[in-house]
């Protein structure tokens, strides 16, 4: 096999060819640095480090060899910088964090390590995960010398969606087989639809949050993008398991062998069509595709049930008190003592933080903290927190109606196709609006993931959204994969890549 063809493999294909010893850990690694680099300017990646890589490499080829290797050995991933890496900076695309070096490794990257994966770098997102769009970071990608948003390969003048971004810019324009993303209201899901690939946020809690850089505790779920439901399925099985003795929201649910079932028949399997996901304001051209991937289930087997989410508009409302009440305690601890940026002049302490947090953070990230200071404030927590964390409540009970009639959830995953670059300009309501699908399901803790579903205007892709019951990662895993069986999508590239 020759180099040329190795980012045409996915992660399975590439680690049975690793694991047989057809091309070496070494190889593959140099061979995705080398398109990393030819690529620079999607801006996907924000730190590399070649020389950790190719150690990492070459211990992976040592450990095929003795016959000790992992289930994912040598194959090459990429993290999204929110995840803390000590061979890496971790900035969490913040100024506030320029520089910083973890002493620690996140949990879900010390999983996949020891499954074997090599560490490619560090992908650009918005800054604390805040935003749908990537165009937040404040934080210079590998080759530009001033902070840039990320590009979307099908078309560079659109955004990639956020906020891991650079994840899926990643894996769509094969400058990695996998990587790893967060989804706290939907940006593991929407970036996946925007560009055209595979991604999964699992069960809150079955991934670990334990280095983490957090932005909505109670929110924030790990998982992984690639370019199908096999490579996710391959990933999230190293990713998942307990840790309770360094994340209290971990759940203590065993690691699940998550490739068990793809091939099962679903012959039978009821999904449910909420009325809500196809109301005023889905654009035609998502709702083609999403259609016509509803149409291939039914072609398999499976029986479309038509049911009701009642409160999905309260979705976005209650999301944007919650997550940003949440952000606000998070990101207290930035304040220039410790760690991170720190204002260079300043007269005493209190003006310090002042200082240190005005220059240290973006727009988006005050604007959210403002807001989630005013909500938990004296004589506002009552009137808007508490009636937002009720509400949830009843957004979660819904969903438990809703699974009585069916096995998974279908729909759009955003109501268009990625919007143009600076097209929402100064007005975050609109890229908050763009998520009213998969805040719900991120409110009730559920699993969901975004699969290729077809093409809209422009030629943009359309993610088909399929949302499971606690724990029913591979329901949706298996439902995925046998609709990519039946369709291509998953296998169409961007133009040059």
């Amino acid at each position: 096999m020759t180099s040329t063809a190795l980012h045409d493999l996915g992660v399975a294909q590439l680690a049975t060819e690793l694991r047989e010893r057809r091309v070496s850990a070494v190889e593959a690694a140099r061979h995705f640095l080398a398109r990393a680099q030819a690529h620079q300017n999607l801006g996907a990646y924000v730190a590399v480090n070649p020389e950790i890589t190719l150690a990492q490499a070459r211990a992976q080829d040592a450990a095929i060899a003795a016959g000790t290797a992992g289930p994912l050995a040598g194959v090459p991933i990429a993290h999204k910088d929110i995840f803390v890496t000590k061979d890496f900076p971790s900035t969490a695309g913040s100024k506030m964090l320029a520089g910083y070096q973890s002493p620690f490794d996140a949990t879900v990257v010390t999983k996949l390590a020891d499954a074997g994966a090599v560490t490619l770098g560090k992908l650009n997102c918005d800054e604390f995960a805040m935003g749908s769009a990537n165009e937040n970071s404040a934080v210079a990608p590998v080759g530009f010398d001033a902070p840039a948003p990320v590009r979307n390969p099908w078309a560079t003048d659109r955004i990639p969606g956020g906020s891991s971004g650079g994840s899926a810019v990643a894996v769509a324009a094969r400058l990695a087989p996998a990587v790893t993303g967060t989804d706290t209201g939907g940006s593991i899901r929407q970036p996946a639809s925007f560009c055209g690939i595979t991604g999964i946020k699992p069960t809150y809690g079955r991934a670990s949050r334990y280095g983490m850089i957090a932005f909505a505790s109670s929110l924030d779920q790990a998982g992984p993008m690639a370019r199908s439901a096999e490579d996710c399925a391959l990933l999230l099985s190293a990713m998942c398991g307990p840790d309770p003795d360094r994340d209290s929201t971990s759940l203590d649910v065993p690691a699940e062998n998550f490739s068990a079932h793809l091939n099962d028949s679903i012959e039978g399997l009821r999904i449910g069509i909420p009325a809500e996901f196809f109301g005023e304001g889905l654009a035609p051209d998502v709702r083609a595709a999403v259609d016509g991937a509803l149409k291939e289930y039914e072609k398999l087997g499976a029986k479309l049930v038509p049911i009701s989410l009642p409160r999905t508009q309260l979705s976005i409302p209650v999301y944007y008190i919650i997550a940003p009440a949440e952000a606000s305690s998070n990101l207290s601890r930035f304040d220039g003592v410790k760690f991170g940026h720190r204002a260079k002049d300043y007269t005493d302490l209190v003006d310090m933080y002042k200082k240190t947090r005005a220059e240290g953070f973006g727009d988006e990230v005050k604007r959210r903290i403002m807001i989630g200071a005013y909500v938990l404030s004296h004589g506002y927590y009552d009137a808007y927190y508490l009636q937002a964390q009720k509400i949830r409540r009843m957004i979660a009970d819904d969903f438990q109606n809703a699974f009585k009639e069916c096995d998974v959830i279908a729909g759009p995953v955003a109501p268009t196709v990625a919007w143009k670059l600076g097209d929402h300009g100064n007005d975050p309501l609109a890229d908050y609006l763009a998520d009213i699908f998969t805040l719900p399901g991120s409110l009730a803790g559920l699993p969901g993931m975004s699969v290729p579903a077809g093409f809209g205007e422009g030629g943009m892709p359309v993610g088909l959204q399929l949302l499971g019951n606690y724990y029913q990662e591979a329901r949706l895993l298996n439902a995925a994969h046998r609709l990519q069986q039946a369709t291509d999508f998953h296998l169409h590239r961007p133009e040059g890549f």
